[in-house]
């Protein structure tokens, strides 16, 4: 080979166009990206947009955030918070989050040593994962499941491992799982699991005794606690919300994660926390940093004043959420739907055995496409496709003339179907 100002020369390299070259470099793929697909939900928001239907599947607010909170985030912006806060975030805003969970949980928080803010809830627990396990370990999830728990548990080198929540079989019944099947998941290689309470896609509210069993478990086998409260304010019916740090021996084995998108209607804000120990703290706050950097900094400042805002607030947000389920749930029931009424969160799930649909994918494209009402097929929260192949995921966080304008249409699926 001839070598020429330091490069070696020799026969001249044949350019392949670019589909050959992916179709003939597999490997420079990771295999982990195999085990997963992109978001559903997000997917049937596109769709929505695309039909013109109304967008019943993701869940954010379609109705303006608190007035007070966006003129904080502009008065930030006008006095010049604008370049990066501190890497585990803004300190008014963790002193801010260190006084919300005393005063809501009795939980006593350092705010220098035990939390991280991160961009939004979903950077937080793909931190917190790729923080926490190695190569080989078990993730218990309870399924149906968010979306984002298996592939980020696949991200960070372990394997998922679920556990079955039940539907009820009557609707104003709860979701319940089997206490033998989640102590079998706590054998061999189990390191954590994740618990989201209230529960996105269900509306299931863990009770005091379902989480003192999970503690008691997670005691005697060693794992640790990853919690997704973002719900927490979201409640109905005298339900209430624990969290399991609160619990004795869960404090030091815990890492509970929110955010403000949920609770304050802002979900594009990006803005979510990880309170944990400090040396899991430490090790969530090293992949943070490298993989982020920071969240918002003026955003953090308005967040500090929304964790702010008096009792009130949380109030009438839980009482208008009921107002919106109470309003959407009965249309469903009417159009044909079995619903499984929520006890949390912005969501229900139905059944749709009744309308004779082969699967949920297909009912949910003849929903989008021809009535004009996008949800979220209920395969796409469980790892096993065909036991979710009945189900059908609404949101009803959205003002009261789109429900409505979603019951008008949903009027026809029964007669139409």
């Amino acid at each position: 080979m001839e070598v020429r100002d330091g490069k070696a020369c020799g026969d001249p390299v044949t350019l392949t166009s670019m589909p050959e070259i992916l179709t003939q470099s597999k490997s420079f793929l990771s295999s982990k990206v195999a085990h997963f697909t992109e978001s559903v939900i997000r997917e049937m928001t596109r769709q929505a947009m695309q039909y013109g239907a109304v967008n019943l599947a993701q869940g954010f607010p379609d109705f303006p955030a608190p007035r007070e909170i966006k003129e904080a985030a502009q008065e930030a912006i006008a006095g010049d918070i604008n370049q990066y806060a501190i890497t585990w975030g803004a300190k008014n805003l963790r002193d801010a989050i260190a006084r919300q969970m005393q005063e809501w949980q009795g939980i006593t928080v350092d705010p220098e040593r035990e939390l991280t803010v991160c961009c939004g809830s979903t950077e937080a627990i793909v931190s917190t994962l790729l923080a926490v396990c190695n190569a080989g370990d078990e993730v218990i999830i309870f399924e149906p499941f968010y979306e984002n728990y298996g592939p980020d548990s696949i991200i960070s080198g372990a394997r998922p491992r679920f556990v079955k929540l039940r539907p009820p079989e009557a609707p104003e019944g709860e979701w319940t799982f089997d206490s033998r099947e989640l102590r079998s998941a706590f054998h061999n290689n189990a390191k954590a699991i994740v618990v989201n309470t209230p529960n996105n896609p269900t509306g299931k509210v863990f009770t005091r005794a379902e989480l003192e069993l999970i503690r008691d478990l997670c005691v005697e086998f060693n794992v640790l606690a990853i919690t997704d409260e973002i719900y927490e304010h979201i409640l109905y019916d005298g339900t209430k919300h624990v969290s399991i740090a609160s619990l004795d021996g869960m404090r030091e084995r815990t890492v509970t994660i929110n955010g403000m998108s949920k609770t304050y209607a802002v979900t594009g804000w990006r803005v979510g926390w990880t309170v944990a120990p400090p040396e899991i703290t430490n090790a969530i706050r090293k992949v943070h940093d490298f993989l982020t950097v920071g969240a918002p900094a003026p955003l953090q400042e308005a967040g500090a004043t929304a964790l702010s805002l008096p009792p009130s607030y949380y109030q009438q947000l839980a009482e208008g959420y009921r107002r919106r389920r109470d309003r959407l749930v009965p249309a469903l029931i009417k159009a044909g739907f079995r619903c499984f009424r929520p006890r949390g969160a912005y969501y229900v799930m139905t059944d749709i055995t009744g309308f004779g649909f082969p699967d949920d994918v297909a009912f949910t494209q003849y929903l989008v496409k021809e009535i004009g009402v996008a949800a979220v097929p209920g395969s796409s929260f469980y790892n096993d496709p065909r036991d979710g192949a009945q189900q059908v995921r609404f949101a009803f966080c959205k003002r009261d003339e789109t429900l409505d304008e979603a019951a008008r249409r949903l009027g026809g699926l029964r007669h139409g179907s």
